[in-house]
């Protein structure tokens, strides 16, 4: 069994990898594909502001409370987060390594639960979903 599952990822892609030891052979569990994060903002929102309700005697705001990419990027974190947690109760895993920008990797791990974010060894900052399953571990290695 390969005990390491890593994830690499960004706001609208993914790939769930599972190795033996890192920097070593990987093999390919799932890919993952969140287009919506990649739309433009106007196409993601409607083109006016809604009501939002203010708390109080406060008369509420117009405008949209959340950006529409950052909501859509919440959703796959979300979507992410769940899967590791179904791999993490199903015993698929020991350990789980997160690489993907900053910003992305505090959306998801914000959204796991307790038990499988401590099984996070190790965190990378970087968006490698460019890379393939043969270049991953040689650039995994440089940042170990």
């Amino acid at each position: 069994m390969d005990d390491t599952w890593v994830l690499v990822a960004n706001a609208s892609e993914a790939c769930l990898y599972a190795t033996k030891k890192l920097g070593e052979e990987m093999s390919i569990l799932k890919d993952f594909s969140h287009p919506e994060s990649r739309a433009k903002g106007a196409a993601l929102a409607s083109d006016r502001p809604g009501f939002s309700q203010g708390k109080g005697n406060n008369m509420g705001t117009r405008g949209d409370p959340e950006s529409p990419k950052n909501f859509e990027a919440e959703r796959f974190a979300n979507e992410l987060a769940h899967e590791l947690d179904k791999g993490r109760t199903a015993n698929a895993f020991h350990r789980l390594v997160l690489v993907a920008t900053p910003h992305f990797q505090g959306l998801l791990k914000s959204r796991l639960d307790d038990h499988t974010r401590a099984m996070v060894v190790n965190n990378i900052n970087k968006d490698f979903t460019a890379y393939n399953v043969h270049e991953l571990p040689e650039r995994l290695k440089g940042c170990l």
